[in-house]
């Protein structure tokens, strides 16, 4: 209900307000009257109305001043004045102190059910945005993590842009980073990303990096101050200010060691971390996070898992790698020949350079990955050895090759690629697959009963289980696993002849521990049901 505070100094016009209008059918309640200015200023400051409806003239203080006193004291309270039509002048006057509306005596109900309407949409309008800035205000408490990071990632990006500001933006945010004061960057890279951030869930996502944050800026209260904050998807970034000024780099590099081991700890994951250096102003901000990011970038050449300063850049500027030609050759005479001594020496040669040549290693190291991969596929097409299994992987290679965060483990499964080339050229030359396709028929009708996995045969013929499946499929025009229950229908149709062995014992001896799936598998196959290829 909206309150309501009549003054007049005739007793009958106050009776006559409060007791002939419905006030209720607006949501209004008189709360109180009062005869005078002076008496109204006590009763208006107890109650604290909504609305005054008040006579222009009265004898100690008169309706303006009374206005003039509420908008100091109560500024959103709606003023309507109450005058006689001999008053017009004086009530011009009034309404400069923003009064809503006026009323001529004696009041017309139908002129004041106008005047009421207006002011309760006035104050209606009012609770509306009241309640609207109200909202604003939570929502924006709400965002204040977010748009403190948005600030923070626009230091490092674009430094400070209007520095006259900046004062003012830090202390809306309620960020403590003075303007010149010794900062250092630090940026903490999750390891292999590609697999530990984006092949989880939304939800596991946003649990680890909150858990991430957390942990750090945790280490960085314990002993300076700092700001860290997600800057994309397996990078964080801390902005860093000592409390102490002895042995600041050494305090630093303290702080780089726990965070990396406590996330090794709580969370299982491994990081690297790169340092920028001291700055002495948030202006350079940019430069100092440049230089964290490019430290951090050594990992492809010195590995995962370490804490990198600009110091691990020093290299030598002149140095170049060129792939030559002829290299790519040699490598695919090797292959041909099926030497993986020299292919792996050749190897050596190829990748060493390159670990040297850090400006464009990383680049260059991926487009000398794919031409050896290029190399082999053509190979294999010449040789008639393209099949579109092959294809797919090779797929897969190319893929991989983008997501390799060291040189080490890029050379590695380049590497691995082709040894496996070199091993199947060998084969085809030597006539080996079906020496080899022979092996793994003799050890399967051997071992039928068993729970023989395609990895069991792959270790023992001494071949991966990939390559294993494409040769078997290849050269055989069948997978394993449908040889493997050929040959145990073929055995339990042989054990099915002699009336004397039970049918639940036909399917344990054959490898099988369920018998209705034995039976529908075993029709499947034959076309007809145990029981029914005993009788026939």
């Amino acid at each position: 209900m909206y309150r309501l505070v009549i003054v007049d100094d005739e007793a009958a016009v106050r009776f006559g307000l409060s007791n002939y209008f419905d006030w209720s059918q607006y949501g209004i309640e008189v709360v109180g009257e009062a005869d005078d200015g002076d008496v109204a200023l006590e009763v208006i400051e107890r109650v604290r109305p909504n609305i005054v409806l008040t006579d222009v003239r009265m004898p100690h203080m008169d309706g303006i001043r009374l206005s003039m006193e509420i908008k100091e004291r109560l500024p959103t309270t709606q003023i309507v004045f109450v005058s006689g039509h001999d008053d017009v002048d004086y009530l011009k006057s009034a309404l400069k102190v923003n009064a809503v509306d006026y009323i001529f005596k004696p009041v017309n109900f139908q002129e004041l059910t106008t005047v009421i309407e207006r002011v309760v949409a006035v104050l209606q309008d009012a609770e509306q945005e009241r309640i609207y800035i109200v909202d604003m205000q939570a929502k924006l408490t709400q965002s204040m993590p977010l748009l403190r990071e948005k600030f923070l990632m626009s230091l490092i990006r674009d430094g400070v842009t209007h520095p006259e500001r900046i004062k003012d933006k830090l202390d809306f945010l309620g960020l403590d980073l003075p303007m010149a004061a010794d900062y250092w960057t630090i940026l903490v890279n999750i390891d292999d990303s590609a697999i530990v951030v984006l092949t989880r869930s939304e939800r596991d996502q946003q649990l680890l990096s909150y858990s991430v944050l957390n942990i750090i800026q945790e280490l960085i209260n314990r002993n300076m101050h700092g700001y860290m904050f997600e800057n994309r998807n397996g990078e964080f970034v801390g902005i860093l200010r000592m409390r102490k000024e002895d042995n600041q780099e050494e305090q630093l590099f303290r702080l780089a060691e726990e965070i990396r081991d406590n996330l090794q700890r709580w969370l299982k994951i491994s990081v690297t971390i790169g340092v920028g250096e001291r700055i002495s102003s948030l202006t350079s901000l940019p430069h100092s996070y440049t230089q964290a990011r490019e430290a951090a970038e050594q990992r492809w050449f010195l590995g995962k898992n370490h804490i990198l300063s600009i110091d691990n850049l020093q290299q030598d500027k002149n140095t170049f790698y060129r792939f030559d030609l002829a290299q790519g050759e040699r490598i695919l005479s090797m292959v041909k020949a099926a030497d993986k001594d020299k292919l792996l020496s050749e190897l050596d040669k190829v990748f060493e350079p390159l670990a040297r040549s850090r400006k464009e290693g990383l680049v260059t190291c991926r487009h000398v990955s794919l031409q050896l991969i290029l190399l082999t596929s053509r190979l294999m097409l010449e040789l008639n050895m393209l099949a579109p299994e092959i294809a797919d992987k090779e797929t897969q290679l190319w893929e991989q090759v983008f997501k390799q965060e060291t040189m080490l483990d890029l050379r590695t499964i380049v590497e691995a690629h082709l040894l496996e080339v070199c091993e199947r050229v060998g084969e085809k030359r030597n006539g080996r697959p079906k020496n080899v396709i022979e092996r793994i028929q003799r050890l399967i009708d051997q071992r039928y009963a068993e729970n023989l996995q395609v990895g069991d045969i792959a270790k023992e013929v001494f071949l991966s289980p990939t390559y294993l499946c494409l040769l078997f499929k290849q050269e055989t025009g069948e997978t394993i696993n449908e040889y493997i229950t050929r040959a145990r229908i073929e055995k339990a149709k042989e054990l099915l002849r002699d009336p004397r062995n039970k049918f639940y014992e036909v399917c344990y001896t054959v490898g099988y521990s369920d018998p209705s799936y034995f039976s529908k598998l075993f029709k499947k196959i034959t076309g007809l049901t145990p029981s029914a290829f005993r009788d026939q």
